[in-house]
């Protein structure tokens, strides 16, 4: 297949169309069968759910070529179970886990010129994303939903390799208790603007945020999960009903006990502990570990021994290793790859 003709190298983490998008309607009670289509509008009521009372879930994934010139996704299942829980939890009807996958495959199938070569560090990146798109006036949920999927090709997060950034505690509060903290909602993310226009003016690349009850505890960033590791190579990840689930993260997880042979811990980390940690990174889609080297508290800094020039050695395997799984060049012994036959 011949590709786009895009400089694949010089790719930044934009957005740029590509050939088409899947759509499905839900009304009267039922999806309906869903299409394909050029069309990168999207039209809706100017009293719309979505626009009144922030009625929208979304997701994030890529699909990559691996090293034996197979087009993939990375575990798209996972994917689909979270946007089933976001939608419950924002009273929106649920868009089937396996219609989900299926709609996911039409449009990297429909877009495959877009996915980029092997090696050359770019992806394709797709949003699956789900609306109230009936008029709602009185606080209700809408009647009518629309559930979208786009691609975008995308360079890496980093150019150049991943630096360790400095980060700061945040004064603001990502999540309350029994919230939306543990679900992919568009609300969420609208709520940590503020937070990081503050950061990035203040000189920070990102926010440490903590448990809003009683702020001893680590939570995550605006967008990604956190995970330390200990001065005797222990994976360490926080736990708690208001983090949002990162499949990155649970990923990592099990490629540091699984692949590496070490000792995992998912619990609450207090805060107090993390200048005890030998290093720390951020997980996500989008950079897989962002490494951090230093956690800047009102002042007080806490400096990782892993420092400020490369990823700290045990944060580096594991991004190695889950990224080899993804490019098809270590062997994916848990079935993870779902390929897409683009021929």
């Amino acid at each position: 297949m011949e590709k786009a003709n895009i400089d694949w190298g010089s790719l930044g983490f934009a957005y740029q169309p590509t050939n088409a998008r899947y759509v499905s309607d839900f009304k009267d009670g039922a999806w309906d069968e869903g299409r394909l289509t050029e069309d990168d509008k999207v039209v809706i009521s100017e009293c719309a759910g979505v626009l009144q009372y922030a009625q929208t879930c979304f997701e994030g994934l890529k699909a990559y070529t691996t090293e034996d010139g197979r087009i993939v996704t990375f575990r798209p299942e996972l994917n689909a179970q979270r946007m089933v829980d976001s939608a419950k939890r924002l009273e929106m009807p649920v868009f089937p886990e396996d219609r989900f996958v299926e709609a996911v495959d039409q449009v990297v199938k429909a877009n495959a010129a877009f996915v980029p070569p092997y090696g050359s560090g770019a992806t394709l990146y797709i949003r699956p994303y789900m609306f109230g798109s009936s008029p709602v006036i009185g606080v209700k949920p809408a009647q009518e939903y629309q559930f979208r999927v786009f691609s975008t090709p995308v360079g890496p997060y980093f150019k150049g390799g991943a630096k360790p950034i400095t980060i700061k505690v945040s004064d603001f509060d990502r999540a309350a208790p029994n919230g939306t903290g543990h679900i992919k909602a568009g609300l969420n993310y609208a709520m940590s603007l503020h937070a990081i226009v503050t950061a990035h003016d203040e000189g920070y690349a990102e926010n440490m945020y903590l448990d809003a009850a009683t702020r001893t505890k680590v939570e995550e960033t605006g967008g990604a999960n956190f995970l330390f590791v200990t001065k005797d190579g222990k994976i360490v990840t926080p736990k708690s009903s208001s983090i949002l689930p990162s499949i990155t993260r649970r990923s990592l997880m099990i490629v540091a006990k699984e692949y590496l042979g070490l000792e995992v811990e998912h619990r609450e980390v207090l805060f107090d502990e993390v200048k005890d940690f030998a290093e720390c990174g951020l997980c996500g889609t989008a950079a897989v570990i962002s490494p951090v080297g230093k956690i800047v508290d009102h002042g007080k800094e806490i400096c990782f021994p892993a420092g400020m020039e490369e990823m700290g050695p045990v944060t580096k395997k594991l991004y190695e290793t889950l990224t080899g799984i993804q490019m098809g060049h270590i062997e994916d012994k848990l079935g993870w790859l779902h390929e897409i036959k683009c021929d």
